[in-house]
């Protein structure tokens, strides 16, 4: 599954939820969306606080955004991974601030409008200078073709040719879609199509932008791009300084009251050390050849980082 950093939907009827309503006050519940890299993130703080001394467990494959973030504000859970970017725009619509952020936020103010729109019941931890985001991939060959480095470049492009971007279908109507590539960086917006391809940047993205049939795709930041053998393909992530795709970075968000110092202590521990490259190996070894579980995943990261025993 390549759906590493979207919202995902919520499982049939196996609701992990249902296994426990009631949440035990001496265990810390770790919770996290249903896809690899949330279960990632969930097992290194799951996993930090046990070395600690705390009780944990973890809930997880929760499912999308709305589901895991009520489980919290309700004391299902009490904490889960986030990110700031997805995070401040889920709580600034819902309490009808949608234009709290516009593309160009750095991520301090991202990071700032988390903090303003979060529910009381809530309390965010320190984010980590890991971020998994959106991000417009090219092939080397296409890159070098056009000369491209950045988002801007693609203005060059497009004055020689249409420009198809693979991605997943709502990509059309996102902000940093066609509309906001036009608006920031210039492009001409009649040149630019959506081509949608609902494998969140998976091998048949992968596939459209090595034959072709896309000079553009959208993969997220922390996915290994690969082929349908679980091969790496050679692409260019395309730079974007004007900041245009808002900043997503690793965000801890908890119950009010729901960790004590200890187990803060342990989480912080992780945001600290927690990079993007790192992600990205994870990420890897989820679903490449190796296809290692989420839990073995962040065993052997936090050895490595002197976190753990």
């Amino acid at each position: 599954m390549f759906l590493l950093a979207g919202s995902a939907a919520a499982c049939g009827n196996n609701d992990p939820l249902q296994e426990n309503t009631q949440n035990d006050a001496s265990t810390v519940t770790v919770g996290s969306a249903n896809f690899p890299e949330s279960q990632i993130i969930a097992e290194l703080y799951s996993q930090a606080m046990a070395d600690e001394g705390v009780k944990t467990k973890i809930n997880g494959g929760i499912g999308a955004r709305d589901v895991y973030l009520s489980a919290l504000e309700k004391g299902d859970i009490d904490i889960v991974p986030e990110y700031t970017g997805n995070l401040a725009q889920y709580y600034a619509k819902n309490a009808g601030k949608r234009d709290l952020l516009a593309p160009g936020a750095t991520a301090q103010q991202v990071e700032d409008a988390v903090r303003q729109v979060l529910p009381q019941k809530l309390e965010a931890g320190k984010p980590a200078e890991a971020e998994s985001k959106d991000a417009y991939r090219v092939t080397k060959e296409t890159a070098d073709k056009y000369g491209l480095v950045s988002l801007g470049d693609l203005a060059k492009m497009s004055q020689s040719t249409n420009i198809n971007i693979g991605g997943n279908p709502e990509l059309a109507q996102r902000p940093y879609g066609p509309e906001g590539l036009s608006s920031v960086y210039g492009i001409d917006k009649g040149k630019l199509k959506v081509t949608p391809i609902s494998d969140g940047g998976g091998p048949l993205t992968v596939a459209a932008l090595q034959d072709k049939t896309v000079q553009v795709a959208d993969i997220y930041s922390t996915s290994p791009v690969l082929d349908r053998d679980g091969n790496k393909v050679d692409v260019v992530t395309l730079q974007d300084p004007k900041n245009l795709i808002l900043a997503q970075n690793v965000l801890p968000v908890m119950r009010q009251g729901g960790l004590d110092d200890k187990a803060k202590k342990a989480i912080t521990e992780v945001q600290e050390k927690l990079t993007t490259e790192d992600l990205l190996a994870m990420n890897e070894r989820n679903v490449g050849k190796e296809k290692a579980e989420p839990s073995k995943i962040a065993k052997d990261w936090l050895k490595e980082k002197g976190l753990t025993k």
